[in-house]
Formats: C-alpha cells, sequence, structure tokens
C-alpha cells in the first residue's frame, strides 16, 4: 500500500498507477507532472508514497514537452510520406521551429499532404512509448534507416539511449514526450519557403498558438550564423567535438572570436558613414547576451575611428522605489519602463545633444538615492551610447528625432543541432551564461539562478523581443566554441542541486545537454572576448 498526494487530496493504491490514469482525478488538461519534484512524462508509473503535481500550459517544462513531440509528429509524418527525406529544424521564429528537408525540396502541396497525415496520426492516438536501447544497437538501427547525424552523435553517449516508438516509428527528440499522439491536437503547420514554420501552444501565450509576427532582420541573422556554423563544420555538436579531438581547437576559437571582430567592424562602418547624423547609439538585449562587454568594445571600434561617444547608464535614471509602478503581485515592478525617470532622461540627452553642460544622475542601488557628476559637456559629432532593457523602446527617447538614433540589438543566436531533428535552444545558451556568471560572481547558486529564470523571461517578453526589427543593426553575440568552455564552470554546480529540490528539473535537462560536448580549456579564450563576461578574468572588469 502507498499513498499519492494529488492536488490537495490523498489516494491509495496497492498496484502502480500510471500518471496518464491519475490525471483524470483532476480537471484540466495537463501533459506533464511532477512526482517529488521530479518532472515525469504521464506514461510514468508510481508505485511508492509520493506528492504529484500536474502541469498544464502555465509550466515551461510543459511547452517544452509539447515542442518536443511536436518535432516527432512532424518528422513521422513526413517519414510516412516521403521516406527518402531528412528534416532539419533549425531557427527559432515567431515562437515557432523551422524546419527544411536536408536532401530535397518540400514543396507547398507537399506539406498540406503532411499536414493530413499529421491530423490522422493525432486522431488514432497512437501510444508513445519510451524503450532503452544499447548504444550499439541504437546506431545499428539509425545507420539502417541512414541517419548517420545520430549514429555519429551517439559516440558521445556513454550509457544507454532512450528511442520512442509510435505505431512502428521510432525516433529520439532528446527530451520528454507526452503519452499518446492525441494529445498534439493544437497545431499549425505553415509554408516558410524553402521550409516550413511549426507553431503550438506557448507558455508565453498562456497555452494559445502565438500569432505569427514575420521578424525579417531577425532571420537574416538567423540564416547568416547557419551559414557561418555550416561553412566552419561546427553546426553539429559532433561535428564540434571532432574538430576539438583533431587538435584544431585553437583555430576554432579564433575563428568564432574573429566573427565578433568583422561584426565590430561592420558595425563601426555603419555608424563612422553616418556620424553627422547619430547622435544616440541606443543598446538593448535579453539577459546575458553580452551587452556589458559589448558596449566597451564597441566604444573601442569608434574611438580607434576617431570617434570619441560618451557611455551613459539608464541605470541612473531610476525613480524612487515608491514611484515605480506596481506589478500583478502588488511589488515594485523595477523593470516596468515607467520606473525610469523619463522626463529628466530626455532633458539630459537632448541638453547634450544641443550642446549644453549637463550634470548626470548617478543612482545608489542601496539606498535608492540620487546624486549628480560633475557638468559634462559633449564634443561635436560624439554620439551617446545607452545600454538598457528599454533602449529601444521609442517611448524612453520620444524627444529624440528617429533619424538621430541607431538601435543595436544584441542577443546570442547558436546555429548548431544534436543531430538534424533536434536543434539547440538559444535561450538556453544565455541561461547557461547566467549560471556560470551568477555562481562566479554574484554569490547565486544555479537554483536560486533557476528560480528567478521564468521571471527574467517574462521581462524579455514584455519589454525588450518587441523591438527587435525596430533595430538598425543585430549584432550576433554568440561564440559557437563556448558551451565546450561554460561546461566547465556549470556541469558540477548543477549537479550540486539535490534531485528533490523544486529546481532538479531544470538542471538536470541542462546537464544531459552539457554531456554531449568536450571541452576546451579556458585560457583560450582571448581576454577582451565577451565570454569572459561569465567566466571571469576579462581586461574591462
Amino acid at each position: 500500500m502507498f499513498t499519492i498526494n494529488v492536488d490537495g487530496k490523498s489516494y491509495e493504491f496497492e498496484n502502480p498507477v500510471r500518471l496518464e490514469k491519475l490525471s483524470e482525478k483532476v480537471p484540466g488538461e495537463f501533459y506533464a507532472a511532477t512526482v517529488n519534484n521530479r518532472l515525469r512524462e504521464l506514461s510514468y508509473e508510481v508505485d511508492y508514497d509520493a506528492d504529484v503535481t500536474f502541469l498544464d500550459y502555465t509550466y515551461y517544462d510543459t511547452t517544452k514537452i509539447y515542442g518536443t513531440s511536436m518535432r516527432y509528429l512532424v518528422v513521422m509524418a513526413v517519414h510516412r510520406l516521403y521516406p527518402h527525406l531528412q528534416i532539419k529544424f533549425t531557427k527559432s521564429i515567431s515562437m515557432g521551429i523551422y524546419g527544411r528537408a536536408i536532401n530535397g525540396d518540400i514543396t507547398k502541396s507537399m506539406l498540406e499532404k503532411v499536414v493530413k497525415e499529421m491530423k490522422a496520426i493525432v486522431d488514432a492516438d497512437y501510444p508513445i512509448v519510451r524503450r532503452k536501447f544499447s548504444i550499439k544497437d541504437a546506431k545499428e538501427y539509425y545507420k539502417e534507416k541512414g541517419y548517420d547525424d545520430k549514429v555519429a552523435t551517439l559516440d558521445y553517449r556513454k550509457e544507454k539511449v532512450n528511442i520512442y516508438e509510435a505505431d512502428g516509428y521510432l525516433n529520439y527528440m532528446y527530451g520528454y514526450m507526452v503519452p499518446s499522439t492525441g494529445y498534439l491536437n493544437e497545431f499549425e503547420l505553415t509554408y516558410y519557403a524553402p521550409g516550413f514554420l511549426v507553431r503550438y501552444p506557448r507558455i508565453e501565450e498562456k497555452g494559445e498558438i502565438p500569432e505569427f509576427t514575420d521578424s525579417p532582420s531577425f532571420l537574416r541573422v538567423l540564416n547568416r550564423a547557419e551559414r557561418w556554423a555550416e561553412n566552419c563544420n561546427a553546426d553539429m555538436i559532433y561535428k564540434m567535438n571532432r574538430l576539438i579531438e583533431h587538435g584544431k581547437e585553437v583555430t576554432f576559437v579564433n575563428m568564432c572570436e574573429t566573427k565578433h571582430n568583422n561584426q565590430l567592424c561592420e558595425l563601426g562602418d555603419i555608424i563612422q558613414k553616418d556620424i553627422d547624423n547619430i547622435r544616440l547609439i541606443a543598446i538593448a538585449g535579453p539577459s546575458s547576451s553580452g551587452k556589458t562587454t559589448f558596449s566597451k568594445r564597441l566604444e573601442i571600434e569608434l574611438l580607434a575611428r576617431e570617434i570619441k561617444p560618451l557611455m551613459i547608464s539608464i541605470d541612473n535614471y531610476y525613480l524612487p522605489i515608491e514611484k515605480a509602478p506596481i506589478d500583478e503581485f502588488g511589488e515594485p515592478d523595477l523593470e516596468h519602463l515607467e520606473a525610469l525617470d523619463l522626463d529628466l532622461f530626455n532633458e539630459t540627452i537632448t541638453d547634450l545633444i544641443n550642446g549644453e553642460e549637463v550634470r548626470l544622475p548617478l543612482f545608489d542601488f542601496n539606498d535608492r538615492e540620487r546624486s549628480w557628476t560633475e557638468p559634462i559637456k559633449l564634443s561635436k559629432h560624439a554620439p551617446i551610447i545607452i545600454e538598457g532593457i528599454h533602449a529601444l523602446n521609442d517611448a524612453l527617447t520620444e524627444f529624440i528625432p528617429a533619424d538621430q538614433k541607431f538601435k543595436i540589438y544584441i542577443s546570442p543566436f547558436t546555429q548548431v543541432n544534436i543531430d538534424y531533428n533536434n536543434p539547440i535552444n538559444l535561450t538556453d545558451i544565455r541561461l547557461l551564461r547566467r549560471i556560470v556568471r551568477d555562481l562566479r560572481f554574484r554569490n547565486t547558486t544555479p537554483a536560486k539562478t533557476l528560480a528567478m529564470w521564468s521571471s527574467v523571461r517574462r521581462g524579455e517578453y514584455k519589454w525588450i523581443f518587441p523591438f527587435i526589427e525596430s533595430a538598425n543593426y543585430i549584432f550576433n553575440s554568440e561564440l559557437t566554441y563556448e558551451l565546450c568552455v561554460l561546461k566547465r564552470y556549470a556541469l558540477d554546480a548543477l549537479k550540486q542541486i539535490p534531485n528533490d529540490s523544486e529546481y532538479f528539473i531544470g538542471a538536470n535537462r541542462l546537464i544531459k545537454f552539457l554531456k554531449y560536448f568536450n571541452e576546451i580549456d579556458d585560457y583560450l579564450v582571448p581576454c577582451n572576448s565577451l565570454l569572459r563576461e561569465f567566466i571571469g578574468k576579462s581586461v574591462f572588469k
């Protein structure tokens, strides 16, 4: 006899009970569950005392599981109709996943048949069963199917591998799945030449499918990143590992760093050509994009061109905490635009641009009081550089004419896959950067960083992402080799999170992911590298 606590009620059982069956006792639509704080698929059977929480679309892990299962469904449908085609998923566009065939074309009419087949698979409600394979057997199966990318990836897997089966179709998407295809009844698959876009319910949209928003500038950066990764033979983890195994890590690291240098040079050229008009350079990006190092390196790039910018921190324009807007939880919302003294900010910037002498505010975050600098004056053709969460929002700089503003969006856009069916999540790059930085420099454990991450993400969706397309330049701050370095700092720290912690779920997912990477010694990382912002020993600190 064992007891399971669910939603404030206790149930006693004598035989193992499947979570999917148990979920019928709780009203709602669920896709996974936690059992004693461990993330479990609904196909999991419980035979011990446990606290169970069923997860709907208010949980990040549910979005991950649904997205993983959707990729499985797409590839399964394509395999049934066009078994010769291999599908590669890469970019994240409009909260959806972009896919294309790497060994042929997918036409609009073909895609319509794929959608019809997907709906038939969903209606059939095939069980999705997890099976354990030895590495040898998994390799033999994938080799027989011609999935060389999966065979090569398994070289870096030491233990047995899970492969999911639905109606005879087998594949592994490196993540948990829904228990049957019938759960995947909400999706949109649209033609997006030369491939397609898969969209599905998201936590950010409260369980709804996001409305499609085209982002041509964002897409160009992703395409450029994908071409670059392919050209330097680092678009797959196993290819990256082989570069290291063959002693080419020095070349690899410096190629990545040179890509940053080239972007800075390109950016410097653009700004220099229009320096007579540009008075304000605004930089924004989500957490752990590398904004601090980038701003300093951009300043150096401009100084080398005899342009002397003035750096102004938006953080010095915070209002007293009692004047900050209140969030949905009744707490001061310090990420809100109106937590800033917008009038003072615009007055300062406008006066500087007009050649007037100005005292800049200094904000003390300990006592939340303001002091002032000595008077300063802007020299002719000297642009002002600002950096912060709201920098691209015209509501922050409404008094500055649009033609005098140059906006830069910065974020890492890694286009590296585990295998063709499984791209690396862009957000995980930033999360790992932040985990390492918080641990090394902010005395913050990985568990605390994981605890804050959902709040950080909400702020990004509200205050940063809507303004990406307004940017004059998008700087890709990814360094393709960086996960091989971050692994050295993050892996052991993540392993310290106990399995009864509510943050074990997120930590364990990252641990499984990091294990695939070979390590690169951090002494190869240049002292002015953007990566040094997170691992330490930066010349800018």
